[in-house]
C-alpha cells in the first residue's frame, strides 16, 4: 500500500510545477479559501451558530484585507502565540498595523502574559541565555527549563515578554482561544471532520489532489443540529486524550454511555470504545475490556468478548456466546475465527468433536530461487522468474481488482445521495462503510453489473480511466495502473470473474478491499490469467488473504500460492 501511495504522490507532484505559478499569482489565496469556508458555513449552518459565532462570521467580512489575512495566517499556523517580528508577509505589510483591528475586535491579545513554559516555546536557546545569564552553561533547552522550574521565583506567576526579558526588542500577539476554537468549529462544519484542514484548498489548486465534483444540494451538510457538532467535538477531544496516554477510565467517564441517535456520530463513539476495550485487554484489565466489548456492536467485538471470557476462565459463557455468533455470523472474518475457537471450547467443556468441514483446495507450489540483490522483494523475484515474453507477471496486489471496480462503478460511488457528500474535497462518500451503502445506490450498481453482462463494461472502464485521471477515489490506485495493464486485464479476465470479485468487495468494503494476491500473470494469446500469492521464507498467509483464496477456489477463479525459498538456505 505504501508503494502505491508513493507512486501516486510522484504522479501528483508532476502537476505541481504547472500550477504553482498560477496559485502564487494570487497572494491572498489563503484568505480567499478561508472566506469560502466562512461563506459556506454561513449559508448552510447559520441557525446552528450562537450569537458570538454569528458576530464573528459577519464581522470577519468587514475587516481590512491585511487584518483579515493576518488573522487567517495565525489561524493556519501552529500554536496561539506569535512573535510580531516573525509575522512577516509581503502582501500584509506591517503586522502591527494589521493586528490593530483584530485587537479592537477582541480576537487577538497584545502583550499576553506567559508562564515559564510558554516563554520557552517562543524564545530560542540563545535568547533564553540572554534573558537568563545563569543558564549560559546549560547545554540543552530542556535542561534550561528544568533548572528554572526548580527556581521558585522564576517559575511563579505569568509575565509579559518584556517583563521576563527587558531586552527582548520584540512583542507578542496571542490568538484568543475562543477564536481558535471557533475556527476549528468552522473547519469541522465545512469538512465534516477534523482530519482535513486548510491545506486541502492549496493541494487541490496545485493539482496534487483532484476531487470528483459532486453536485451538492443546498441541504448537503454533515450536521443537522448544533448538538451534533458539540458531540463530535467532545468525541474528538476524548480520542485525543486517549491517544495522548491519559488514563482510559477517565476518558471513558466522559464518553456518553447512551448511543447517539446520529448514526455517523455513533460510529465514532463505538470505534473509540472498542479501541479502549482493546487497550484494557492488552494490559490485562479483562473485566473492563469485557464490559466494553459486551456493549459494543463494532465488527469483531463479539469475538473479542469470547476470547476474554476464555482468558477469564469462563469457557461455558464463551461457548454460549460462540454458539450464538455461529447462528448469525456478522462477517466472513468472524466465521473464520469461530472455526478456530469452537474446537478449543468444545475440548475445554468435554464436548465431542465435530466432523471436520470439507476444506477448499488451493493450488500451492514450493519453489527455490537464487537470492535476489538487496532491495528486490520476494514478489519481484518470483515475478521475474515466472514472466516470459508471451506471459507477463505483474505486481498488482490490491490495486488491479479495486481499480477495475472503482472505474466501472464510478457513478455509483460518487452518486449524490443524501448525507454522502458535504464539501468539494471528499475522496469518497461519507457512508462508504455503512451497511446500506449498496442499497442506497441500487440502481447505479445494477447498471454497472448490467454492463458486465452486455459487454459495455470495457468501454466504461477505459472511458473513466481517461476522463477521471488522478481524481481521488477510495478504490482506484492511479499510481499503480496504466493503459497497458488495463488492456491486459480486460482481455484476459472474463466479465463473470470480475462480477464475482466485485460482489465480494460489496459484501464488506472495509475488509475486502485488501488481502488480494500479490501478482497476476497474463497469457494474452489465450485470454487467460492466474492470480499468485507470494510467501517468502518464514512468511505465512494472513487471515484476509486466506478468505480471498478460499473465495476464489470456491468460484473457480485461477489462483495459486507460491512458497519461495532461497537457494542454499534450506527449508
Amino acid at each position: 500500500m505504501l508503494k502505491y501511495l508513493k507512486m501516486t504522490l510522484v504522479a501528483a507532484l508532476s502537476l505541481r510545477a504547472r500550477n504553482m505559478n498560477k496559485t502564487l499569482e494570487n497572494r491572498f489565496y489563503y484568505l480567499d479559501n478561508f472566506v469560502t469556508v466562512v461563506a459556506s458555513v454561513r449559508a448552510r449552518y447559520r441557525p446552528m451558530l450562537n450569537d458570538e459565532e454569528q458576530a464573528f462570521v459577519d464581522g470577519f467580512g468587514n475587516l481590512p484585507q491585511a487584518s483579515a489575512a493576518l488573522l487567517v495566517r495565525m489561524v493556519m499556523r501552529k500554536g496561539e502565540l506569535f512573535r510580531l517580528s516573525k509575522l512577516r508577509y509581503d502582501e500584509i505589510g506591517c503586522a502591527g498595523s494589521a493586528a490593530a483591528p483584530l485587537v479592537a475586535a477582541g480576537w487577538v491579545e497584545p502583550q499576553p502574559l506567559l508562564d515559564i513554559v510558554q516563554l520557552f516555546r517562543v524564545l530560542t536557546k540563545a535568547e533564553i541565555a540572554a534573558a537568563f545569564p545563569q543558564l549560559r552553561q546549560v547545554a540543552r533547552k530542556s535542561e534550561q527549563l528544568e533548572f528554572l522550574l526548580q527556581t521558585e521565583s522564576a517559575a511563579a506567576g505569568a509575565r509579559s515578554l518584556q517583563q521576563w526579558w527587558p531586552g527582548a526588542g520584540d512583542s507578542l500577539l496571542q490568538l484568543c482561544q475562543p477564536v481558535a476554537a471557533l475556527c476549528d468549529r468552522l473547519r469541522l462544519m465545512f469538512f465534516g471532520n477534523l482530519y482535513q484542514d486548510w491545506s486541502e484548498f492549496v493541494l487541490s489548486e496545485l493539482g496534487i489532489f483532484k476531487y470528483e465534483q459532486v453536485d451538492l444540494s443546498p441541504a448537503a451538510q454533515g450536521f443537522s443540529r448544533r448538538q451534533d457538532i458539540d458531540d463530535y467535538l467532545q468525541m474528538f477531544a476524548c480520542r485525543e486524550r486517549f491517544l495522548g496516554g491519559e488514563d482510559a477510565q477517565a476518558v471513558v467517564a466522559d464518553i456518553p454511555a447512551v448511543a447517539y441517535a446520529n448514526p455517523w456520530l455513533e460510529e465514532r463513539r463505538g470505534k473509540l470504545l472498542f479501541q479502549i476495550a482493546q487497550h484494557y485487554e492488552r494490559i490485562g484489565e479483562l473485566t473492563q475490556a469485557l464490559r466494553l466489548y459486551a456493549g459494543s456492536d463494532q465488527p469483531g467485538a463479539r469475538l473479542r468478548a469470547i476470547r476474554v471470557l476464555e482468558r477469564c476462565g469462563q469457557p461455558q459463557a464463551a461457548f454460549a456466546l460462540a454458539q450464538q455468533a455461529a447462528q448469525q455470523v456478522e462477517s466472513e472474518a468472524e466465521q473464520q475465527q469461530l472455526l478456530r475457537v469452537m474446537p478449543r471450547l468444545r475440548r475445554a467443556l468435554g464436548h465431542p468433536k465435530l466432523a471436520p468441514s470439507t476444506a477448499t483446495t488451493i493450488v500451492q507450489y514450493e519453489i527455490v530461487l537464487p537470492r535476489p540483490d538487496p532491495g528486490i522483494s520476494v514478489e519481484s523475484a518470483l515475478g521475474q522468474h515466472l514472466a516470459c515474453t508471451d506471459a507477463p507477471a505483474l505486481y498488482v496486489e490490491n490495486a488491479l481488482i479495486n481499480s477495475l471496480f472503482g472505474l466501472l462503478f464510478w457513478d455509483a460511488v460518487f452518486a449524490p445521495v443524501p448525507a454522502a457528500f458535504f464539501h468539494p474535497f471528499q475522496s469518497g462518500p461519507a457512508d462508504l462503510h455503512s451497511p446500506d451503502f449498496r442499497a442506497r445506490r441500487a440502481s447505479q450498481f445494477e447498471a454497472g453489473f448490467a454492463l458486465l453482462h452486455n459487454g459495455g463494461y470495457r468501454q466504461t472502464i477505459l472511458h473513466n480511466f481517461r476522463i477521471k485521471e488522478n481524481t481521488q477515489s477510495p478504490f482506484v490506485f492511479w499510481g499503480a495502473i496504466d493503459a497497458p495493464l488495463l488492456a491486459l486485464a480486460l482481455d484476459c479476465l472474463p466479465p463473470r470473474h470480475l462480477e464475482i470479485c466485485f460482489e465480494r468487495i460489496l459484501q464488506d468494503i472495509k475488509s475486502n478491499r485488501s488481502g488480494l494476491p500479490d501478482l497476476i500473470q497474463f497469457w494474452p494469446a489465450e485470454q487467460r490469467y492466474q492470480m499468485i500469492e507470494v510467501k517468502g521464507p518464514g512468511d505465512r498467509l494472513q487471515d484476509n488473504q486466506i478468505r480471498w483464496l478460499d473465495y476464489f477456489a470456491r468460484h473457480e477463479i485461477p489462483v495459486a500460492v507460491y512458497y519461495v525459498q532461497w537457494a542454499g538456505e534450506g527449508t
